[in-house]
């Protein structure tokens, strides 16, 4: 069941909707499959196809390199079979040799088999797709992303269920800003660094040095604003040059 292992994490799809896709709904070429149907167990016993567990589940999903490769090896060693109408479990991709379906407690078994055999703690064939969001969110996929390739109803059930990843991603995030701002605040001159960097004590000698270069141009103009009486009425002080954004007059 290696091409199957391989499938359930590399798509993060459900366990019955990977025991319930039909060839008819893979299509290697465009690298998308189409989720219709789940295989369900009835009294632990009698299996059915049913609908997706919700709407959103039923749409198409990605399908990567390494689970392309997963579906040609099987293609190769068990050849697809043509649906039948009559039988809607022709055509399964992942089933038994006969093509008959495989029980979901079938391939639980077979994962504890082969995790004892590797040495490793038993786990269940949905934390395969834990492991599937495990990855893509630790990779720093967006949560809206890994909602949508895990076909979650709404985008706060895959928040609720991950909820310790996101606090990891979150605790990254502010350590991102704070390595940002100390890197830029401990290397290069005050200069070289970017204008939204800059502390705000270097707009404020900025303005100093402009209003000085302004008194060193009409220092008798400002003299004589600073001796004016108060009036209590608001005194416009125009500066002794011209302005340069003045309307030019109509003779050029």
């Amino acid at each position: 069941m290696a091409d199957l292992f391989e499938f359930l994490i590399g798509t993060g799809m459900r366990e019955g909707e990977t025991l319930g896709l039909h060839w008819d709904d893979v299509h290697l070429a465009e690298g998308v499959l189409y989720v219709r149907c789940t295989l369900s167990a009835i009294d632990n016993n009698r299996l059915v196809l049913t609908a997706p567990k919700t709407r959103s589940s039923r749409g198409w999903v990605a399908i990567s390199p390494r689970v392309a490769a997963a579906l040609r090896h099987r293609a190769r060693t068990t050849p697809p079979t043509r649906g039948d109408p009559d039988d809607p479990f022709a055509g399964l991709v992942f089933c038994r040799p006969d093509g008959r379906p495989l029980g979901p407690h079938h391939v639980l078994d077979r994962l504890h088999q082969l995790s004892e055999e590797a040495g490793v703690p038993r786990i269940t064939v949905h934390d395969l797709r834990h492991l599937a969001a495990t990855i893509t969110i630790s990779a720093g996929v967006p949560l809206t992303v890994v909602s949508k390739t895990l076909r979650h109803s709404t985008l706060s059930t895959t928040a609720n269920i991950y909820s310790h990843l996101t606090r990891q991603a979150a605790r990254e995030a502010v350590d991102t800003i704070d390595r940002t701002l100390t890197g830029a605040q401990t290397t290069g001159p005050e200069t070289s660094r970017p204008a939204w960097l800059r502390p705000p004590r270097d707009h404020i000698r900025q303005l100093r040095e402009a209003l000085g270069a302004l008194r060193s141009l009409a220092p008798s103009a400002f003299c004589a604003a600073a001796n004016r009486p108060q009036t209590g009425r608001a005194t416009t002080l125009r500066p002794p040059w011209p302005r340069t954004h003045e309307r030019p007059s109509s003779h050029g």
